[in-house]
């Protein structure tokens, strides 16, 4: 009798396993797709660890850097170099009016040779106001070359006790107690630096009278009509005298012994207005320019792309045809295929130079921050990274609008709703989290991005003048990403600058894995409410 075929084609499936070193196919595909899984995490948690070990030293070699700053004696200088910066900004300040005199005289027809010659008392007025100020600038030099050569002193000693430290590591004493080191007499320096105190005092109160009684000869414009620039002038002038005292009390408070905290060490780094390096003074790192540039931008990127890329969305999914829908969705999904480096170029060579040009033109003077001076800006690279995010944008929030769910629509249609009052009032808010989601993913995608900041946004490592309004929108700005790739490659491995650039890689990986939290956050909460 013929046995009868198996009828379940689930036992012949069983049947067709296999196995590999006594395991069974599938546990191996488990393993292949839990192996995946957790590849992914694990490479998240070594790029953290990473970030972490190169960069958790920055903040104690800070904080030397700080002590040695204030011990050296570059602190008590520093007060001596204000003093004469901030006279020589006056003497810039004469050279303004001197330059608008000019001006004025070649508007008026007059040669150069002859405009030079009328506003020769005035230039002879601005030198011999530079001349007072040269006794304190031969103090300040000597007292400069005097701590950094104490400042150089230092850093060689401790360069060859670390060298000293590695020959007898190896084992070569004999050769290790050969190398010398001559420690730096701090007090000495101390000592020194107090003594020149009363050389400053008797300097400052000096200008301070040459100052009064030469400002009261104002020479003659030959140009009439700037009268409040010599007021203004006045002014400056008076103000600088009377800042003089505020000055010597600091310069006699100056203690090389005050401790400086850790914690001035962090705040010195998340609220410091400076990021100088390789200077022959003093390495600053302060990273509130590059966080105000990155937001600028990211700002500016995101005011464009919302709209634009929601909008869209919008269109896409519920007003468009479908043969529309099959050429814009992935027209501007294509977008995020374009290589950064393609759209820097086009920032460079097209885009910044035409919004300059439109900026010339005398009709949109009105603008506030028309005409644009610099055509590598903030909005140059605010522009290109809302090119980026558009497609993120689009994508989730489109997503999001079409897992809303028709029957919400086809309510609403029933009660006799027409389609935009569909939209607005039924689509956008049921759909809302999951498109601040696509947002917040969008601000991650352009607060990472590197290279078009770094070749259109001007690379000025400044806050940008806020008090101007919109106009700080043109200003060149730096961005935290941009600083890492331009500097990172120059930087000595574990000295302070190159642990200070790994911070800024930390703070940058806190707010994208913070921005992605938030994103998941209100997806979930999104998915609840549908």
């Amino acid at each position: 009798m013929e046995e009868p075929h198996s009828s379940s084609p689930s036992i012949n499936l069983r049947k067709q396993r296999r196995k590999w070193f006594g395991i069974h196919s599938d546990k191996w595909i488990q393993v292949f797709f839990f192996g995946n899984a957790w590849i992914a995490i694990l490479i998240l948690l070594l790029i953290a660890f990473f970030l972490f070990k190169e960069g958790s030293g920055f903040f104690g070699q800070n904080r030397e850097a700080h002590v040695l700053y204030r011990k050296a004696g570059l602190e008590y200088v520093e007060q001596v170099k204000s003093t004469e910066a901030d006279y020589t900004a006056l003497y810039r300040y004469l050279n303004s009016i001197r330059a608008e005199q000019m001006a004025a005289l070649q508007a008026r027809g007059v040669a150069f040779a002859d405009a030079n010659e009328q506003l020769a008392p005035l230039e002879d007025f601005a030198y011999d106001f530079l001349d007072l100020s040269y006794p304190l600038s031969d103090l300040n030099a000597e007292l400069t070359e005097m701590v950094t050569s104490v400042r150089d002193q230092y850093v060689s000693n401790e360069n060859l006790r670390e060298y000293r430290r590695l020959l007898l590591r190896q084992g070569n004493t004999a050769e290790a107690e050969q190398v010398e080191i001559h420690d730096v007499d701090f007090e000495f320096i101390e000592s020194y630096l107090r003594e020149q105190t009363p050389r400053y005092v008797d300097l400052t109160q000096s200008l301070s009278r040459e100052i009064s009684a030469f400002t009261a000869d104002f020479p003659e414009l030959p140009v009439p009509g700037h009268g409040a620039k010599i007021t203004r002038f006045r002014e400056l002038t008076n103000q600088f005298i009377q800042s003089i005292p505020s000055r010597v009390d600091r310069l006699k408070a100056w203690n090389p012994d005050e401790p400086i905290s850790w914690m001035a060490s962090f705040t010195s780094f998340i609220f410091g207005k400076e990021w100088v390096t390789n200077s022959f003074w003093q390495d600053w790192y302060g990273i509130l320019p590059l966080l105000t540039g990155s937001l600028m931008v990211s700002g500016i990127a995101l005011t464009l792309a919302v709209p634009f890329g929601v909008a869209a969305a919008i269109y896409v999914n519920q007003i468009a045809s479908p043969s529309e829908q099959k050429w814009i969705k992935p027209s501007i999904e294509f977008i995020a295929a374009i290589p950064s480096v393609v759209l820097g170029f086009f920032g460079i060579a097209v885009l910044g130079e035409t919004l300059r040009q439109v900026s010339n033109i005398s009709w949109l003077e009105f603008l506030p921050f028309f005409p644009i001076a610099e055509r590598l800006n903030a909005l140059t690279a605010g522009c290109l990274l809302a090119l980026m995010a558009t497609p993120t944008i689009f994508t989730l929030a489109e997503d999001a609008i079409n897992n809303v769910p028709k029957a919400y629509k086809e309510a609403s249609f029933a009660v006799g709703a027409t389609r935009m009052q569909t939209i607005l009032h039924i689509i956008l808010p049921t759909a809302l989290s999951g498109i601040i989601s696509a947002v917040l993913l969008g601000f991650g995608r352009v607060i990472g991005e590197t290279m078009v900041v770094l070749l259109c946004a001007g690379n000025r490592i400044a806050i940008p003048e806020l008090s101007e309004g919109l106009g700080a929108i043109v200003q060149p700005v730096h961005t935290m990403t941009g600083i890492i790739a331009q500097e990172m490659g120059e930087v000595e491995r574990s000295s302070i600058h190159y642990r200070a650039l790994f911070v800024l890689g930390m703070l940058l990986f806190l707010i994208s894995l913070l921005v992605n939290w938030l994103a998941q956050k209100i997806v979930h909460k999104f998915k609840i409410s549908v």
